[in-house]
């Protein structure tokens, strides 16, 4: 059985949604054998304790120093990505790294500003949460921001709209992967209205 490891990147101030949402999606995922395609992890730079946007403290799994390497690494956003993160050289080339190594970057909400900090979104479509799109254009125009859209796929990297847009973005990936019906039986399973 094909199987991924899904790396998801948390840190002060990240949007709980942004995380919870795709980690939902692709934990939940179970094949007709019950099998599981999909082993869902967090990470942090220092893999301290996490204090998520108002105030949910998450315990990370690794830091950058002992995390495995990852299939799948989603890139949330929220007020800690934008204010702090984007402007935290560690990170920025940590996600850069990572993308020599895995298969599928991916970003929610204000996660692409980092990805596009990060030089992976150089001439390539992308999309954020709305209240930043104008901020996204003017910091990196290089990139064509699409607006009015949950996700936008370039292949090896799939951006996505605020919060919620994770999850459907998730889902997106989760038929690229494993088919239609895989990704209706899971949006069945969360009681999540999807169309596939």
């Amino acid at each position: 059985m094909r199987s991924w490891r899904v790396g998801i990147f948390i840190f002060n101030d990240v949007e709980v949604l942004d995380f919870a949402g795709p980690f939902e999606v692709f934990s939940v995922t179970t094949l007709e054998n019950e099998n599981k395609p999909f082993k869902v992890e967090t990470v942090s730079e220092k893999g301290d304790l996490v204090y998520a946007r108002n105030g949910l403290k998450v315990q990370p799994d690794y830091s950058f120093s002992n995390m495995p390497t990852f299939d799948i690494l989603i890139i949330p956003g929220g007020f800690g990505a934008r204010e702090r993160e984007i402007n935290n050289p560690s990170v920025i080339n940590w996600i850069a790294d990572e993308m020599k190594k895995i298969q599928l970057m991916t970003s929610v909400c204000t996660g692409s500003l980092l990805l596009a900090k990060a030089g992976l979104l150089k001439g390539k479509r992308a999309t954020t949460h709305w209240a930043s799109l104008e901020r996204f254009r003017s910091e990196f125009p290089d990139t064509d921001v699409i607006e009015g859209v949950k996700f936008v796929d370039e292949g090896n990297i799939v951006t996505s709209g605020g919060i919620s847009a994770g999850i459907n973005m998730s889902f997106h990936i989760l038929k690229r992967l494993l088919g239609s019906e895989v990704a209706k039986n899971t949006a069945k399973r969360m009681e999540y209205d999807i169309v596939i």
